[in-house]
């Protein structure tokens, strides 16, 4: 089977995904959750004409001659609204967001008045409106403010409680299930034999799943057995999983199994071998209404992989554009030789130089175990299928991270 191009590949695996159903949640369980409808306004902001300093509501017609003087009839605190009406040389003491009173339509701030008992002289005249936020000010009733695809923050969050929502409609989290398998596993904390590794794949996946807005679903480590891996991908049917994670297994060694189990569970396959380095033995299918996703074992390809296809695969099931995809330029700091018939990810340490470009210096070794390097990294160079040498000083695309 000849080599899958990754753009051929992500294709398929988006195919016919659609937003997961809406669930709704209460304010303060919406951060960070992806709206799942458009949101519009249950009241007007302000519902009336609000004052937006302290001071005095008076009669803009009332300011004739020098440092006119008005009689202080009455108080109107937030909340507590004045309920006569300003007349003629009349004006009410007023807080910030308070009602303006009938008959006002202007706000001297205080510092621009002084008074004398149940008297002000106007030091300084404001404009007529000055300092009045007219109804409506912000929003009005049935104003449609909020609209998928977002992911709602702390802004949004403020606006939702501003238009009297209690609760909030938003995406289910995709549930993802993640499988790591192989013998020689064990997890993190536990002393490995003397043939074994620790688990390391899982971590960043589960974290990849969260920082995409998913509940991960730890499968734990299945052994290189197959009725113990189909016991595993039972429980993910169980748990109504919208995708498996399969770590490592997936390729077509005598100890590789992830592919036969789930076939003989009645997986469909889209496909499996990939142009891309690191992680060409990716598969993808799906089984059920379960799609799966079979990442490589080594580490680094396992994330990178992540990157590539769980998580436009999880913004496709949110209805979330993946912004942060697309590349950026940058300039080699040293010199790339040609590539193969595999497109490569290069990892790289990002930097600026005097004229604020970014600059890319690849790593010299890119073995796909070495995760000290992807930690390191700032991004990866994106080298195309057959791309011919890069001299220091040329200009590359770069997929930061």
């Amino acid at each position: 089977m000849s080599l899958m191009p990754v753009s051929e590949a992500l294709e398929k695996l988006l195919a016919g995904v659609t937003p997961l159903d809406a669930e709704h949640v209460s304010l303060a369980d919406a951060n960070g959750r992806f709206l799942g409808a458009p949101l519009a306004s249950t009241r007007t902001q302000p519902p009336f004409a609000a004052s937006a300093m302290d001071g005095y509501a008076i009669r803009h017609e009332d300011l004739v001659g020098s440092k006119p003087s008005l009689e202080v009839i009455g108080e109107a605190p937030a909340g507590h609204g004045f309920a006569g009406s300003v007349g003629h040389g009349q004006t009410v003491r007023i807080f910030t967001g308070a009602p303006v009173p009938d008959g006002a339509d202007t706000i001297l701030i205080q510092e621009n008045a002084e008074r004398d008992g149940d008297r002000i002289t106007v030091q300084i005249a404001p404009g007529k409106g000055a300092f009045v936020r007219p109804a409506g000010l912000d929003f009005s009733k049935d104003d449609v403010l909020l609209k998928p695809p977002l992911k709602l923050d702390y802004r949004h969050l403020a606006l939702a409680a501003a238009m009297n929502h209690a609760t909030l409609p938003v995406v289910r989290k995709p549930k993802v299930a993640i499988l790591a398998t192989g013998d020689e596993l064990v997890r993190p904390g536990t002393e490995p034999g003397p043939d074994q590794i620790i688990a390391s794949n899982h971590a960043g996946i589960a974290a990849m799943v969260e920082d995409c807005g998913g509940e991960p679903i730890d499968l734990g480590i299945s052994p290189d057995e197959p009725k113990a891996l189909a016991e595993h991908v039972n429980r993910a049917l169980r748990e109504d999983a919208d995708i498996l994670v399969t770590l490592g297994g997936a390729s077509v060694g005598d100890h590789d199994l992830v592919q036969d189990v789930l076939g003989n569970k009645g997986m469909d396959l889209a496909f499996w071998r990939i142009a891309m380095r690191p992680g060409k033995p990716l598969m993808a299918g799906r089984l059920g209404k379960t799609k799966v996703l079979g990442l490589p074992g080594n580490p680094v390809s396992s994330l990178v992989c992540g990157l590539l296809f769980l998580k436009p695969l999880m913004a496709a099931m949110t209805g979330m554009p993946q912004l942060d995809s697309r590349p950026k330029e940058a300039v080699l700091a040293m010199d790339l030789g040609e590539n193969d018939r595999r497109q490569d990810y290069v990892r790289a340490i990002l930097s600026e130089d005097d004229d604020g470009r970014l600059v890319a210096s690849p790593f010299p070794k890119q073995d796909s175990s070495m995760l000290a390097l992807l930690a390191k990294s700032g991004g990866l160079i994106i080298r195309p299928p057959h791309a011919p040498a890069e001299p220091a000083g040329a200009t590359v695309p770069v997929l930061v991270l």
